[in-house]
This record gives C-alpha cells, sequence and structure tokens, in this order.
C-alpha cells in the first residue's frame, strides 16, 4: 500500500495530539523517501541490467546473469530496509511510548 495508510493516518489522526502528529508524519515522511529510493534504484537497475546485456549479451551468461542479479538485489534493500524500520519503529512507539526517528529519512511533510 505504500505511503496510503501512513497518509491517511496523519490526515485523519493528527488533530488527536501533538505525539500522534508527530509520528504519523515522521512515518508518512519514511514512507516517501522509501517510494522514492525504491524507484530510483528500481530504474538504476533496469538501465545497468540492459547495459551488461547489451554488452555482455549470451557471448558471457555468467556474467550478465550474476551483474543482474546482484543488482536487483540491490533494488530491494530498500524494501528491507521499509520493513525493518517500520517494525522498530512501530515497537518503539507503540511498546514504549516514545517518538521514534527513522534514519535518513527526508523531511517533506512538515
Amino acid at each position: 500500500l505504500g505511503f496510503l495508510p501512513s497518509l491517511i493516518i496523519f490526515l485523519v489522526f493528527k488533530d488527536r495530539g501533538t505525539f500522534t502528529r508527530q509520528e504519523s508524519k515522521e512515518a508518512l515522511n519514511w514512507q516517501i523517501t522509501w517510494i522514492i529510493a525504491s524507484v530510483v534504484l528500481n530504474i538504476i537497475s533496469a538501465i545497468v541490467s540492459a547495459i551488461v546485456w547489451g554488452a555482455v549479451g549470451y557471448n558471457n551468461y555468467g556474467v550478465a546473469v550474476f551483474v543482474s542479479g546482484l543488482f536487483t538485489f540491490i533494488a530491494w534493500l530498500p524494501y528491507l530496509a521499509n520493513l525493518v524500520f517500520s517494525i522498530i519503529a512501530g515497537i518503539k512507539v507503540n511498546g514504549t511510548g516514545t517518538g521514534y526517528r527513522y534514519p535518513l529519512a527526508l523531511r517533506l511533510v512538515k
């Protein structure tokens, strides 16, 4: 669902208090950052794979498959980061009641 749950929570529940507003805004900023990183890495992965397959072709099939697989794995890293950081944030916010600041998140929603 991407950023939609975070956006809905931010828009619907932001007036419930400063903590809810802060954490929903933080989650929304992280989801937007994650989507941007994912799109950029997928585009780069597709371009690099096309270049490698065009340059190497079927003459050296193993190299082309390895490089394409490596960049496909790199393109999946934002998904893994999103999963890990979202679980950490959920546990910290719900379990301890303290705020969580996502690392490397662009602060686009103020």
